[in-house]
């Protein structure tokens, strides 16, 4: 059927592909419900623009086969990489080999990956790293995805979201209205009478009413796919019921094979428009209607039919179906002994194209029918299952199935193994903030360890009870540790944990003012460059970024090595410590007094989904202190939140700046008893940490500022020391050389008046506006006349104090944008645009949009850009 109220959207896709073929490469995200339309939209922009095309699709399996779309890609097109994804090439050798061809383009190529919302884990960061360099192609990518089923923590949501904005767009297929419904039936040459109510104006819906006429009114598209199915020959039905089990496709050979069906048969299951034929294969045309069909089919029916066709592509010698199709069909046909075959090896295979989450649910999937084997063989898979859990951010079921195998493994008698569970339960419970028990765990796998010949798990039981110190700031016992592994792992020749032991020594070393600890860190760097070590490489540059430069307060060495680390992970699609440094440049830019960048950043980190504690920890604190130098009410919220994460660490590197902030969000708002409430939290870690002499440092200066003495002798900074003895002046000229300008500013305000007016016109400058008022208040009380009206510059057009963002999101609501929109115009989180609105209303005096946008008006703030 021709295409209605499609006109537009086609017409943006053709200009979109015309630009591509220009040289300006683009990604185009297609979201709609099931049956919209994006298939059939997809198909006439191929056909119109006559572009070469590469087509490929994710498929419903219970676990996706990595890498569908290439496969199918592949099969279709004469595709250089191939040779590299059926050799089981490296994932960033393979992804490689994809860009080159796309930049090799010399013209417009249609790149399309259907159904977005099935794809596995490599087929999501083969999107992410294509989508991120796609301005270097000549190719028009379009993904189509249900966007009903991709909530917000979707991993859909995770590529969609470090997509270039520039050359992306993203567009949603809507509704047909009643005039569209009218012009398909008249084009069908049928009445429209009550279609579009019946079918709410879905195109496949209204399509298939049009298509087989309904008698009644069907609940809904199984009802009209089954009654069309009821009225095939029994021939015809039984070709359906395999189609349906198989899901994207099936084989004709594979029909043959089972059910042998006459010509005649085929052309029943044609005709009716359940099925299409391809290249040697038959597909339903829509999978709503492959879906209802399986349902319909009684279980033991399907369970049969499920067995015959994994026992064809067992035994076929023109089978060529995947480890994870088999392991499907194995699992639904309830065949144990197969999924404990096939299952850990498509697990395998999926692992080695990066897609954890999938292999994780393969290992599951044999677990739940690995009643049969052996003790040690269940340890195995739950050893697999547990490191897969770990590289996904499923750290509650990675030491659970971590737990499950040591103890096994203790059962069984095997101690190397058992050693190296217990090993990784430390590193484990760390990352989930259970540092006593990480501690603990670290402790029995060295006791488990020693007594057996040395080798590479005692090494690393080593390595990672010297990061446990490092970690706690216990540098004399960190390098001890890291030494006796460096020792053992250069014996062994174990250059992996060689240079995992680097980092921890260089970084226990900065961490007690030995500057040669740099040295150190920057030849793990080396090495794990030089070996393509890229974890190693990321903790190296967050290690120098923050041992080097953050944690010493020098915000140029810290800048310096985000920058260069950042990049890299990028690059190497290293999201979890993209975020992780992301948020300590947050940090870098607040010290710097770039309010707005860093806030924007740690918004970002803070509001995105699946993001560990040990990266939200600080973002949120960045948020919080902005927020509440801002007089923003959302401060109190993001600091609890950073508090909750915080205190099951009992990690001064976590608490002592959660603390500092809640101690400082007190103080402006004049809270005295608050401010020592808030130091208590953590006063005992930084009273016993000799290190961490910054941290230590902000939280004894809050303790002073409510009241308490301080410790003389104790090596606190230069610019705290300097304020403790009140050399206010000295302060902060060593906050300023420092490129703290807010907290320059800060110890200025303690001084005659002369500083406290220089301290007001940088807090006006930074926005730092409860600092501002405070201040102001002082001076006027002492007398002091011509200050400042109040306002930084950046507000002054409004006399409620809205910053530039603040300001932004009550214009786009007064244009009458709902949140989600204001998210999608800002490139923004709905749940930050939340924050923005609940800032405003605060600071209007309103309680609703209606109020908020007639406070607007008033003020003459709803036309502002």
């Amino acid at each position: 059927m021709k295409l209605v109220e499609r006109d537009a959207l086609l017409e943006q896709l053709e200009g979109l592909l015309h630009g591509a073929g220009n040289g300006a490469g683009h990604v185009v995200l297609l979201g709609g419900e099931a049956g919209i339309g994006k298939t059939s939209l997809l198909t006439a922009l191929r056909e119109r623009a006559g572009a070469a095309t590469w087509w490929g699709a994710c498929d419903a399996l219970e676990t996706p086969h990595p890498l569908a779309p290439l496969h199918d890609i592949a099969r279709g097109a004469d595709a250089g990489f191939g040779a590299l994804l059926s050799g089981g090439a490296e994932r960033i050798a393979l992804f490689q080999s994809v860009l080159g061809e796309l930049q090799a383009a010399t013209r417009p190529l249609l790149l399309v990956v259907e159904d977005a919302h099935w794809a596995d884990e490599a087929t999501l960061d083969l999107l992410k790293f294509v989508g991120r360099r796609i301005g270097q192609t000549r190719c028009l990518l379009a993904v189509s995805y249900r966007d009903d089923e991709v909530d917000a923590a979707h991993p859909l949501r995770g590529v969609m979201g470090v997509l270039p904005h520039a050359s992306t767009t993203r567009l949603a297929l809507s509704r047909l209205s009643a005039a569209a419904v009218d012009e398909m039936a008249r084009n069908a040459l049928r009445t429209s009478d009550g279609i579009h109510a019946l079918t709410q104006g879905n195109p496949f819906f209204v399509s298939e009413v049009l298509r087989h006429g309904v008698e009644g009114v069907p609940s809904g598209v199984q009802d009209l796919v089954l009654a069309r199915y009821a009225r095939l020959s029994h021939e015809a039905q039984a070709v359906v019921r395999l189609a349906s089990l198989v899901p994207a496709r099936i084989e004709r050979w594979l029909v043959d094979a089972l059910l042998a069906p006459r010509l005649d048969t085929l052309e029943e299951c044609l005709n009716s428009g359940l099925l299409v034929a391809a290249a040697e294969s038959l597909a339903f045309r829509h999978e709503l209607a492959r879906v209802a069909v399986e349902s319909s089919l009684p279980p033991t029916l399907a369970q049969d039919l499920h067995a015959r066709v994994l026992a064809a592509l067992e035994s076929d010698p023109r089978a060529d179906a995947s480890l994870a199709r088999r392991a499907h069909h194995a699992a639904r046909a309830g065949d144990a002994a197969a999924v404990t075959r096939l299952a850990p090896q498509a697990a395998q295979q999926a692992q080695q194209r990066g897609a954890h989450k999938e292999a994780a649910a393969h290992l599951r999937t044999a677990l739940a029918h690995a009643g049969g084997l052996a003790d040690a063989e269940r340890a195995h898979l739950l050893d697999s299952l547990s490191y897969e859990n770990y590289v996904t951010d499923r750290l509650d079921e990675a030491i659970d199935a971590r737990l499950a195998a040591q103890r096994l493994w203790h059962h069984v008698g095997n101690g190397l193994r058992e050693g190296d569970a217990l090993r990784w339960l430390s590193r484990l419970s760390w990352y989930n903030g259970r540092n006593d028990d990480a501690e603990a765990y670290g402790e029995r796998a060295i006791a488990v360890l020693e007594p057996l010949p040395p080798g590479s798990e005692l090494a690393m039981a080593y390595s990672n009870r010297g990061q446990l110190h490092m970690l706690a700031g216990r540098s004399a016992e960190a390098q001890e540790w890291s030494q006796r592994a460096l020792a053992l792992a250069r014996k062994l020749g174990d250059r992996d944990i060689e240079v995992h032991a680097l980092n921890n020594l260089g970084s226990a070393m900065l961490n007690a003012d030995d500057p040669a600890g740099r040295g150190i860190l920057e030849r793990s760097l080396a090495l794990a460059l030089e070996n393509g070590f890229d974890e190693h490489a990321a903790r190296a540059y967050t290690n120098l970024s923050y041992y080097a430069g953050l944690a010493a307060h020098d915000n140029k060495v810290s800048t310096d090595y985000l920058e260069l680390g950042i990049a890299y992970c990028e690059q190497h699609d290293l999201d979890a410590w993209t975020r992780y440094m992301s948020a300590h440049r947050a940090e870098t830019l607040m010290w710097r007094g770039d309010w707005d960048r860093a806030a924007d950043q740690a918004e970002a980190i803070a509001n995105a989904p699946g993001v560990a504690p040990i990266s939200r920890i600080p973002a949120l604190v960045v948020l919080g202190r902005i927020r509440a130098r801002r007089g923003d009410p959302a401060a109190r919220q993001s600091l609890e939140d950073a508090l909750r994460l915080a205190l099951p660490t009992g990690s001064l590197i976590r608490l002592g700046p959660v603390a500092a902030a809640l101690a400082e969000a007190a103080w402006l708002e004049g809270d005295i008893a608050a401010i020592a409430q808030a130091v208590r939290l953590a006063g005992p870690l930084a009273s016993q940490s000799t290190y961490m002499r910054w941290i230590s440092g902000e939280v004894a200066y809050w303790r002073w500022r409510a009241g308490a003495a301080f410790e003389d002798e104790l090596p606190w900074p230069a610019p705290y020391a300097l304020q403790f003895a009140g050399r206010w002046r000295e302060a902060a000229d060593a906050w300023q050389a420092l490129e703290c300008p807010y907290e320059a500013a800060r110890a200025l305000a303690d001084g005659d008046s002369d500083a406290q007016c220089e301290a007001l016109a940088t807090f006006e400058r930074l926005g730092a506006r409860a600092d501002a008022e405070r201040l102001r208040r002082q001076l006027q009380a002492a007398g002091v006349r011509g200050l400042p009206r109040g306002v930084r510059a950046s507000t002054q057009a409004n006399p409620h104090g809205l910053t530039s963002r603040e300001l932004e999101v009550l214009v786009l609501l007064c244009n009458g944008l709902r949140n989600a929109q204001i998210a999608e115009r800002l490139h923004r989180s709905v749940r930050t645009v939340d924050h923005h609105l609940a800032a405003v209303f605060a600071k209007l005096g309103v309680g609703t949009r209606a109020e908020a946008i007639a406070a607007a008006h008033a003020a003459g703030l709803a036309g502002e850009k």
